[in-house]
């Protein structure tokens, strides 16, 4: 009998290691060149001592390999000691998650009653990029409108930018800012917007 793997246990250790992999960047990124030594007791300090981080010290390894793997950190010895720093590469992946963080938690006081229309067309040939895309921007709080629609009430154009740059579709996505949509009631609904 074939086993089925819980939906919820899956989707925290997705979120684990992706929580795992942006504390590593933050901690490499504010040092700029960190022992590896140093990096575990930085991401604790950066996530918070949790019973999710119990283990950490021995997935520290692991976190670093598949950075490495990615091309987002590089490792140097000098008089014996092994340092890591963040390549451009990693520098991106750091840019972008702040900006991420930044665009779910920091809302703007006041709308300046514009929406912000992401539409694309992502070759079905790359689904899993067009999955990641969709993914990211719900993440954040987008609206979708329709399959290759989504809105956001605020600026998001360097988050989109980074976006962008970082899954390499460039072209199959457009940013526009819309001044009015008719029957937009339920929008504003939904994004806690004025309503008048």
């Amino acid at each position: 009998m074939k086993v089925v793997k819980p939906v919820e246990s899956g989707a925290k250790k997705k979120r684990q290691k992706r929580n795992l992999r942006n504390a590593a960047l933050l901690a490499i990124g504010t040092a700029g060149f960190i022992a590896v030594a140093a990096i575990a007791p930085n991401m604790f300090q950066i996530l918070g001592r949790t019973g999710v981080l119990a283990h950490l010290k021995y997935r520290n390894k692991g976190v670093l390999a598949r950075l490495k793997q990615k091309g987002e950190i590089e490792f140097e010895e000098r008089d014996g000691k092994k340092y890591v720093r963040l390549t451009e590469r990693g520098e991106e992946a750091l840019a972008f998650g702040q900006q991420k963080l930044q665009l779910a938690n920091g809302k703007p006081r006041k709308w300046d009653r514009r929406y912000r229309l992401v539409m694309f067309d992502v070759p079905e040939k790359r689904k899993k990029i067009r999955e990641r895309l969709r993914f990211e921007m719900e993440e954040v709080g987008f609206l979708r409108i329709q399959d290759s629609a989504w809105l956001y009430p605020y600026d998001c154009e360097e988050f989109m930018a980074l976006l962008k740059a970082d899954l390499h579709i460039g072209k199959d996505v457009l940013y526009a800012v819309v001044e009015e949509i008719e029957n937009d009631k339920w929008i504003r609904k939904h994004f806690g917007l004025p309503s008048d």
